[in-house]
């Protein structure tokens, strides 16, 4: 039934991005449990033999689970529409969108939806100005890039320009956003369904790449502690952030929540993380659904994703 309803399935994993190895995990975990419930599903890196390699496979529908450029922000997307290929996750448009955090940010702000002041910076930006303007500590980051690579927290004006420089390590586009001092939050959509919030407790106090991927320390709170109210006045903010960059599929919306108890948006994920660690698998097996039946429901967002 699994292959006559989903035909063969290639998985897409590993690809060029500074987020090789995660995506290779990701991928990896999502063929296994294909495989398991009896998924025609074959994996395939696109750094190998790129789309004709993939085409080679004669793939009735893509399961996307390539992290940062290259996979997660609209262009393997726009390929796989000219190929007629359906793919899980959002379209071109939210694809790359979301993969942009300074545009996602004007987008919300356009609406009215709470995101953290932030500001473009140059090699030469005035850092006195910069750090006058948005207020201190502030955080620094890549407008590109995820899995938090070249993200540094500075707490004085004469540290911007050092974060600036590792930033742009891995982007020509780097952004400073005041830095919001509180409980991280994250919300996962999946279809038409807002999963459990996770509440992100970290020993350090910033959620980087070890803390993600490779820490045991990292605490994730499930119930997240909100009351049912706040909770669902949450999920309700990350629908909305969601749908405002065009979001289908699944994905994931970060949160910071000050100490006045404000929500504020800070990005989103639309192919998050799906190793050991990552949050999606977590707060769907809190909602009941287990790490098979979550890459099954993921993939069937694919069926109705794409248009006709």
């Amino acid at each position: 039934m699994m292959q006559e309803r989903f035909g063969r399935v290639v998985v897409l994993y590993g690809g060029s991005s500074a987020e090789r190895e995660v995506s290779l995990n990701s991928g990896a975990a999502v063929l296994a449990a294909l495989h398991r419930r009896g998924v025609d599903a074959v994996g395939y890196d696109p750094a190998e033999g790129g789309l004709a390699g993939l085409e080679a496979l004669t793939p009735d529908r893509v399961f996307i689970a390539l992290h940062g450029r290259g996979g997660e922000d609209g262009t393997l997307q726009g390929a796989l529409e000219l190929l007629g290929i359906p793919y899980t996750g959002s379209g071109v448009l939210a694809s790359a969108l979301a993969m942009d955090k300074q545009r996602t940010k004007l987008v919300w702000q356009a609406l009215g939806l709470p995101t953290p002041a932030a500001l473009m910076l140059e090699a030469n930006s005035d850092w006195d100005a910069i750090a006058a303007e948005l207020g201190l500590p502030l955080i620094v980051k890549p407008v590109h890039e995820g899995s938090t690579l070249g993200i540094s927290i500075v707490d004085t004006a004469a540290a911007l320009e050092t974060a600036y420089r590792e930033a742009a390590r891995y982007d020509a586009r780097v952004m400073a956003e005041r830095f919001v001092s509180g409980e991280e939050y994250t919300v996962s959509l999946l279809g038409e369904r807002v999963l459990p919030a996770i509440r992100v407790e970290v020993p350090s106090g910033f959620y980087d790449y070890e803390a993600k991927y490779l820490s045991n320390d990292t605490l994730y709170h499930l119930p997240c502690g909100l009351d049912a109210e706040q909770e669902d006045q949450l999920g309700a903010l990350c629908r909305q952030a969601f749908e405002a960059v065009g979001g289908a599929g699944w994905g994931r919306v970060d949160v910071m929540r000050d100490a006045e108890g404000r929500f504020w948006l800070i990005e989103i994920n639309t192919t998050p993380g799906m190793t050991d660690h990552s949050l999606v698998p977590q707060a769907a097996a809190h909602a009941g659904i287990d790490f098979d039946e979550l890459v099954v429901q993921i993939l069937s967002t694919s069926l109705e994703c794409q248009p006709a």
